[in-house]
């Protein structure tokens, strides 16, 4: 298994800790991550994703997703069937679980069974305060003028 040192980035960086673990999770799990079930990840708008899983033979009530601290979980688990005999099995039904690391401000906003895809809708709203503003730059006034105005005033009104 293949490590980057990050070393370089603490240096000169501060607070860059959930970085370097996003990207140690993302080495650690690609290499053990199963290819099932498969999934597409679609950039939709702006901020708007999808990400859809093939989870063919999954009823809705046997599939489970949870998000907690950034991290969307997407499990699977088939009711215990009666015992078939096959030939050959090539649809895949065991038990799965995939996780997908969500950027800050991602959201995920629902979910759908359709055709033996499951999509889950993702929005990435970034709140007002976060958000770039245009900041005004006022003139600045040459002072001096303002003051010997001010005192040709005062001068004739004693």
């Amino acid at each position: 298994m293949n490590t980057i040192d990050l070393t370089p980035l603490y240096r000169n960086s501060i607070g860059f800790d959930r970085l370097a673990s996003l990207i140690d999770s993302a080495l650690r799990t690609d290499a053990m991550a199963p290819g099932y079930p498969p999934y597409n990840i679609e950039v939709l708008a702006d901020n708007r994703y999808a990400i859809t899983l093939a989870v063919a033979g999954f009823e809705q009530s046997e599939l489970d997703i949870t998000v907690e601290k950034g991290l969307l979980t997407v499990r699977g688990k088939k009711a215990k069937e009666e015992e078939r005999k096959y030939l050959h099995q090539g649809i895949a039904n065991r038990a799965f679980e995939r996780k997908f690391n969500l950027a800050d401000y991602v959201e995920v906003t629902g979910a759908s069974l359709n055709n033996g895809l499951l999509t889950i809708d993702l929005v990435k709203e970034i709140p007002e305060a976060m958000k770039p503003r245009t900041i005004a730059i006022n003139q600045v006034r040459d002072t001096s003028v303002i003051e010997h105005q001010q005192e040709s005033v005062e001068e004739k009104a004693a």
